[in-house]
């Protein structure tokens, strides 16, 4: 079983201790988000691979050596500022925590994502083009890849079109990222790849692969996984995973989130954190139906 942490929120950022608390419990619960009272029970023991998404890799720096189980992480690192990134430190304590990760965990086991772009009159195509020329020069030697992918149409993207005030790609758009980014990466020996993108960019050098493809997983725990059910109407081809975060938890309330579209639910979530429950948010209530997850995803009820 390979564990999301997390796709929904940012659990690294803001809820790193109550991981930590887990992990050493020996398991996690999480409710299921369409069925709340429906609640799955991962046992720690069952756990392959601990595969974080994050923004802010900091908090969890000086934990890493009371974690026990083999880690691989993705970290989201752009360069907009806090008009759509409000709650993020400087971006230059991210890439100092990214470097000393590095240094303990292995570059190979670190992905840069820059994601998402969208390209406005701020943030427009030559800014994208220098910034990630930037990023790529600051990272040489601490990272392998970077995944890039652009915009997409979320609720939380709607609600937020004032601020994003983005505008569609053009072929000359795509056409300069895909030059300039595949130039910028290899200069500093770098690969840059896209995942589920209609536009992959792979006719100016960019590499079409999964986040977590087969190939990768069985070379990270030796196991082979099948792939991702949740993603079927997607161009994706990830092997499945199981994310044990919650929607509207996260406070960096970046304006593109997909896993955000309620700031008042995130706030009353984060205040009903509690560090020591089995969940991350709230505790358990008697009438809850636990059900142990079993590593072949197949569930036997406590």
């Amino acid at each position: 079983m390979i564990l999301n942490i997390s796709g929904r929120t940012d659990i690294v950022a803001f809820y790193s201790d109550w991981l930590i608390n887990r992990l050493e419990s020996g398991y996690i619960d999480v409710r299921n988000p369409f069925n709340p009272k429906l609640v799955s029970r991962i046992m720690i023991d069952d756990v392959d691979l601990l595969f974080f998404c994050t923004k802010n890799p900091i908090p969890i720096i000086d934990k890493l050596k009371q974690i026990k189980k083999k880690m691989y992480f993705h970290i989201t690192l752009t360069s907009y500022k806090k008009d759509i990134e409000p709650n993020l430190p400087p971006k230059k304590k991210i890439i100092e925590a990214i470097k000393e990760l590095s240094k303990l965990i292995g570059k190979e086991n670190i992905v840069i994502r820059y994601d998402p772009i969208l390209i406005n009159n701020k943030y427009n195509l030559e800014y994208h083009i220098k910034a990630f020329d930037k990023l790529c020069s600051l990272l040489d030697g601490y990272v392998e890849k970077i995944i890039i992918s652009f915009i997409d149409d979320y609720k939380n993207v709607r609600n937020n079109f004032k601020i994003l005030n983005y505008r569609p790609l053009t072929e000359h758009d795509y056409k300069e990222i895909g030059i300039n980014f595949t130039e910028s990466a290899r200069k500093h020996h770098i690969k840059v790849h896209t995942c589920a993108e209609n536009r992959n960019l792979i006719e100016y050098g960019f590499i079409k692969d999964e986040c977590i493809s087969k190939e990768l997983a069985y070379k990270l725990t030796g196991k082979i996984y099948k792939k991702w059910k949740a993603r079927k109407n997607v161009p994706c081809e990830c092997i499945e995973m199981v994310d044990i975060g919650v929607y509207n938890s996260c406070k960096h309330f970046c304006k593109y989130c997909y896993a955000n579209y309620d700031e008042k639910q995130v706030n009353d979530n984060y205040n009903y954190h509690n560090p020591k429950s089995s969940l991350l948010i709230g505790n358990l209530q008697p009438d809850d139906i636990i059900k142990v997850r079993s590593p072949n995803n197949q569930q036997s009820k406590i």
